[in-house]
């Protein structure tokens, strides 16, 4: 295993991969770092002295315009029309709705599935030569999925990729230039999703 998914050995469904001490330092702590762009969300722990109440929860209503944080705007993307496109008065209106009733429940989602991956990382004991292999369920290989695309997604805005293609002049920055750790982790993080999606096809 080449610190790629493959199939899990006895785990129908499942993937494993094989990832050492600084693969689960680096992924753990971006999985961390888009946790707090997305924020706590419906379904967070009430502040205490404050009671939950899931009935206020499910009624909530989101927000209607879509956020100014270039990443969370590329994780939160509108319904209707896309970036840079001129929308009429009916279309704006009809994503605001769509993201009103929506957005609070996709938060929540992307928000659990980044914790079931630092708790996936968390579980994992290195061994001596410092690796380990992290074996997924297929629910958990789902919301790893959702992750790494969401960390993809995030950080190809702030490196200002308007399409995958853009990715491709990634791979001819210089040492020197400071997106470069950022690149890295891009492709990396690339490499790791399409293996977990070609290993779900089996």
């Amino acid at each position: 295993m080449a610190g790629l998914f493959e199939p899990a050995t006895g785990v129908p469904g499942g993937a494993a991969v094989a990832l050492d001490e600084v693969e689960i330092s680096i992924l753990r702590s971006l999985a961390v770092q888009l946790l707090e762009l997305v924020g706590p969300g419906p379904g967070a722990e009430p502040a205490e002295g404050e009671e939950r109440d899931p009935l206020a929860e499910l009624m909530a209503d989101g927000p209607t315009e879509p956020p100014s944080d270039p990443a969370l705007a590329r994780l939160f993307p509108d319904a209707y029309g896309g970036p840079g496109v001129e929308r009429d008065e009916e279309t704006a209106a009809a994503a605001a709705e769509f993201r009103r009733y929506t957005e609070n429940e996709l938060r929540a989602r992307k928000r659990e599935d980044g914790l079931a991956v630092v708790r996936a990382l968390d579980s994992l004991t290195p061994a001596g030569d410092g690796g380990a292999v992290l074996t997924l369920a297929p629910e958990q290989a789902r919301q790893w999925l959702g992750t790494l695309n969401d960390l993809r997604l995030a950080i190809g805005a702030r490196l200002e990729l308007a399409t995958d293609e853009d990715g491709d002049e990634l791979y001819a920055l210089p040492d020197g230039d400071p997106r470069k750790p950022m690149a890295m982790a891009y492709l990396w993080l690339g490499a790791l999703q399409e293996s977990l999606v070609q290993t779900l096809m089996f």
